[in-house]
């Protein structure tokens, strides 16, 4: 008996000590799981970031690509949604592109007009479209691609992205400094001046994130937009605007070919990141509201400074004076041209300097969502917070527009207007998972983003992809390289990579979707 007993009891202690081993090893389990989602959901897991950022308080938005959840999803402003696209569009850069009808393509005024306002609607339906997902998912950008385009794929997007607004702020930092550099003649300011000028406040908005961003855009528009009405009057009273002749033939319908790529390429320009600017939308957004505010929102910038523009290159090729600047300063010296010499002078000079500064609203999408589109890359880019990528991206955007601005500023433009072509497939893919493959079902699983086991892995979007760099050799028409197939249309070529890719892209893409969908079943 007493065996017995004490059997019993030895029993009875081991199997306690197994439990509390058990219980022991899983909150052991428990607490590492729990330290691995931190580390990779929580920004301020590296203690030099966290307590370098702890100074700023709550004023910095702390997130990265993580999922916004439903608590954190609090800006109700529609309104808000549209003002940031139209801050971001009424800008210098903007009217220097439609100038380019006239000046570089050889268009009259209201060819440019007619291709400026087609183009432009084909490039903002999609982006206000996929604004609409933001609200409903919480995603970012460049995590809903891994949905709609596959895993893999997404993040070799979001390394073109994150090469695309680094490259497109230096641009557009050049262009403003070129302007800067006009004013106050003959004391010139330095280049390194203008660029650290610009720089500057296209790194702080940004570093603050999301609600500051949505502020500065809300206000952002209204001196710009005083200062084109200006340009509009004195365009007016110098007489030198006229519609020019209407042409016919091949070559024409190749400017208007090459034009127009131009065009949808700046107009769809946001995509890759339209999604990341509503994600603090609640769910319930109304998805008809939301497109209008952000469709309207682009539209009326993009088509009035756009004509705007086209309407000083027109008037450019009957002012030799103006065209002279316009040799030598590119379209800001059109603008001072226009606004200063013979006109306003010291106003016209200060209305220089704030339209100027119109870039710096152009320029904060690109480092704000150079940030997330960092984090989309690899998931231990994640641990490093959104404001130090912000960061790093400003100051190596300086560090290259400085060196551009001396070196190698038209490859750089001829880049830019290159590299655009990848968005054109990532609308065509992402439109034909959501419509075709998904049903267009809003039924996202968040909680899948970053599982590499779950997620489409992308091997119909990849092959695409690769391949169509083929189809854009030979289609596009650049300054630097006109493919074989567009070198036919007219004396000097037109870009049809656009419609070529989207006919590409739309067959192959759903084909291989179906084989790939049939035997790796996601």
């Amino acid at each position: 008996m007493v065996s017995e007993v004490s059997y019993e009891l030895n029993k009875k202690s081991l199997d306690d000590l197994e439990n509390k081993d058990i219980e022991k090893t899983s909150i052991r389990n428990e607490d590492e799981i729990d330290s691995t989602e931190e580390v990779i959901a929580t920004p301020t897991s590296m203690p030099i970031f966290a307590k370098v950022l702890s100074i700023f308080g709550d004023t910095v938005e702390m997130n990265g690509i993580e999922p916004i959840t439903d608590e954190e999803k609090t800006d109700t402003s529609l309104l808000a949604a549209g003002t940031m696209w139209l801050s971001a569009n009424l800008v210098i850069a903007t009217a220097a592109l439609g100038a380019l009808g006239p000046l570089v393509f050889g268009l009259n005024f209201g060819q440019s007009v007619l291709v400026c306002i087609f183009w432009s609607i084909m490039g903002a339906l999609p982006v206000a479209f996929f604004s609409v997902f933001g609200a409903a998912t919480g995603l970012r950008q460049m995590v809903l691609c891994r949905y709609l385009m596959g895993n893999v794929t997404a993040r070799v997007f979001s390394v073109i992205n994150v090469i695309a607004c680094v490259g497109w702020t230096i641009v557009n930092t050049i262009a403003s400094a070129q302007l800067l550099r006009m004013v106050n003649r003959p004391h010139n300011l330095p280049p390194w001046a203008g660029c650290l000028i610009i720089i500057v406040f296209t790194w702080i908005i940004p570093f603050f994130g999301y609600k500051v961003v949505h502020m500065y855009g809300n206000v952002a528009w209204i001196p710009n937009f005083i200062i084109f009405l200006i340009i509009i009057a004195r365009l007016k009273m110098s007489n030198s605007f006229s519609n020019g002749p209407w042409e016919g033939g091949e070559t024409t319908v190749g400017d208007v070919f090459s034009f127009g790529s131009t065009i949808y390429g700046f107009a769809i320009g946001w995509l890759s990141y339209i999604a990341d600017y509503s994600v603090y939308m609640p769910r319930d957004t109304s998805k008809t509201k939301l497109f209008s505010s952000v469709f309207f929102g682009l539209m009326f910038p993009l088509i009035f400074t756009l004509i705007l523009g086209a309407a000083c290159g027109a008037a450019t090729l009957n002012n030799p004076v103006w065209m002279e600047l316009y040799d030598k300063y590119s379209f800001g010296g059109v603008v001072y041209g226009i606004i200063v010499q013979d006109s306003l002078h010291g106003f016209g000079q200060f209305c220089c300097v704030v339209l100027s500064l119109s870039t710096v609203a152009n320029n904060i999408p690109n480092m704000y969502s150079l940030a997330l589109g960092t984090q989309s890359i690899w998931e231990p880019l994640i641990n490093v917070p959104r404001p130090i990528w912000t960061t790093l991206g400003a100051w190596i955007g300086y560090g290259l527009s400085v060196a551009a601005y001396y070196k190698f500023e038209s490859f750089m433009e001829n880049f830019m207007d290159s590299i655009s072509y990848y968005l054109c497939q990532l609308m065509v893919m992402c439109l034909s998972e959501f419509f075709i493959w998904r049903r267009g079902s809003w039924d996202f699983d968040v909680t899948i983003w970053k599982d590499w086991n779950k997620l489409p892995v992308g091997y119909a979007s990849m092959f695409c992809f690769l391949t169509s760099i083929i189809w854009i050799a030979l289609c596009m028409s650049q300054s630097y390289y006109i493919g074989k197939i567009s070198r036919h249309i007219g004396a000097y070529g037109g870009d049809i990579s656009i419609e070529v890719l989207w006919a590409y892209e739309l067959i192959f893409y759903n084909v291989l979707r179906y084989f790939e969908f049939k035997y790796a079943g996601r």
